[in-house]
């Protein structure tokens, strides 16, 4: 949508037991993709590209914690 109003993010769903949300983020260019991480296998699933502060507050209300852990 070019000009408008952005949607709100849905919630993310995810087993609180076996996965945590996390950014990763690269060291190079400064990319972040927010995704969720497998605590056992340390497996990182993307969801979303995440393209400024205003993005990763979102990703961070969507998954429903006080703080993501960023990954290298």
């Amino acid at each position: 949508m070019l000009f408008g109003r952005k949607k709100k993010m849905a919630p993310v769903s995810y087993d609180r037991n076996t996965q945590r949300p996390a950014i990763r983020a690269s060291i190079c260019t400064g990319e972040k993709v927010g995704g969720l991480q497998d605590l056992k296998t340390g497996e990182f699933t993307e969801l979303m590209f995440l393209r400024g502060d205003e993005e990763v507050e979102a990703f961070r209300e969507a998954c429903g914690v006080d703080r993501l852990e960023t990954i290298y």
